[in-house]
């Protein structure tokens, strides 16, 4: 198996070997398509003109910055939108989806952290886990699993068996995720608070803890 660096859905994807990496994935109708429409227009064109500037490293801060920006407003319509799915939010549908996160926990990934919200779910894991010293020669690593594939490992069982139990049939996930790979240990300390502080931002609890569709791994 080929290791992946990068693909492409409607949003571009870089996948670092062995990275640690906040996912953001929904349900499918979840956002209406004018609003994602013109958030992604928005995006591309900042993204345009971003990539004119000369200074390589200048460029690739203020593209990571926009990235983040483009999160933090994709996330905001999807704690704001009142109609469209919220099958997540019935503890049986978020129950098939933790049983999903929790499957491949110390196999293709160490389970840090999530958050399942009424129409997304936030998810951190480390891809690391995968990798040994024996793996330094990149020529050893056919048997990665990539993050692609890892989604599509959590979304695929947990969109048939969901559906099954609701009596729907076709798309539960929408297709696309949201994906970046955690540079720095401030950067991680700042996701796992984000990702466990969601529905308390939300106003559904006033510690995280409380709210049952949250886990921590190192929870004290």
């Amino acid at each position: 198996m080929k290791v992946k660096r990068f693909y492409r859905q409607r949003l571009p994807h870089i996948q670092q070997v062995g990275a640690t990496f906040f996912v953001t994935f929904r349900l499918y109708g979840s956002i209406p398509k004018v609003k994602l429409y013109e958030l992604k227009e928005k995006y591309t064109t900042a993204v345009i003109t971003l990539k004119n500037i000369k200074d390589k490293k200048e460029r690739n801060q203020k593209l990571f910055r926009l990235r983040k920006e483009y999160f933090a407003n994709y996330d905001r319509l999807l704690d704001r939108i009142s109609a469209g799915p919220t099958h997540l939010s019935e503890d049986s549908i978020s129950g098939i989806v933790k049983k999903q996160l929790h499957r491949f926990d110390g196999e293709l990934y160490d389970l840090i952290c999530y958050t399942i919200m009424s129409n997304h779910v936030h998810l951190l894991i480390s891809t690391d886990v995968q990798l040994n010293e024996e793996m330094v020669d990149m020529n050893l690593l056919e048997n990665y699993v990539n993050l692609d594939e890892i989604l599509k490992r959590i979304k695929g069982p947990s969109a048939v068996y969901s559906n099954r139990v609701l009596g729907l049939e076709g798309q539960f996930w929408d297709r696309e995720n949201y994906d970046v790979y955690i540079r720095n240990e401030k950067m991680m300390d700042n996701v796992i608070s984000y990702i466990l502080n969601n529905p308390v931002k939300a106003g559904i609890v006033e510690t995280w803890e409380k709210y049952n569709g949250s886990y921590y791994k190192y929870e004290d």
